[in-house]
């Protein structure tokens, strides 16, 4: 039992047809959480105030070392010799669909790297929200909120 005949990943074997040890995955095969992960990318969640405050919450972690608190892109990062990203404040930026942003925080773009792997979609979404009230609140126009400031305590 110590020493048992097995066969080493992609060697040459006869056993099979296609002469490989490695075996193509069957027919409709689906990683496990894929449907799941596809499923919470594919439409953003409606936006509210749990949504916001956790956005802001993964802003906070994962994007303003270098987006920095604002969105300016002038975070700790940055300012420590890293190259600077885009201003959120961009007209660019702030035309780009939320699905842009996603894909971004997703798969990365110019030296920033994917975060696939640590923000989970559902927070992508999130902060997605979130950077779109940090542009809101850029250039909100005064006029709309003249009636507001009645009802401030």
């Amino acid at each position: 039992m110590v020493q048992q005949r097995r066969m080493d990943t992609y060697a040459p074997t006869a056993v099979w047809k296609d002469g490989t040890t490695a075996r193509p995955l069957p027919e409709g095969v689906v990683a496990r959480g894929d449907l799941a992960r596809d499923a919470a990318a594919a439409t953003p969640p409606p936006v509210t105030p749990a949504l916001l405050a956790r956005g802001e919450e993964r802003y906070a972690i994962n994007c303003v070392p270098c987006h920095g608190a604002a969105g300016d892109g002038d975070g700790m990062i940055v300012r420590r010799g890293f190259p600077a990203p885009p201003s959120y404040h961009t007209q660019r930026l702030r035309a780009a669909p939320a699905r842009y942003l996603y894909h971004v925080i997703t798969e990365g773009y110019g030296v920033m790297y994917s975060y696939a792997a640590r923000v989970a979609p559902e927070d992508r979404w999130a902060i997605v929200a979130y950077i779109r009230a940090l542009q809101l609140s850029r250039y909100a126009p005064v006029a709309e909120f003249a009636d507001a400031r009645e009802h401030l305590p």
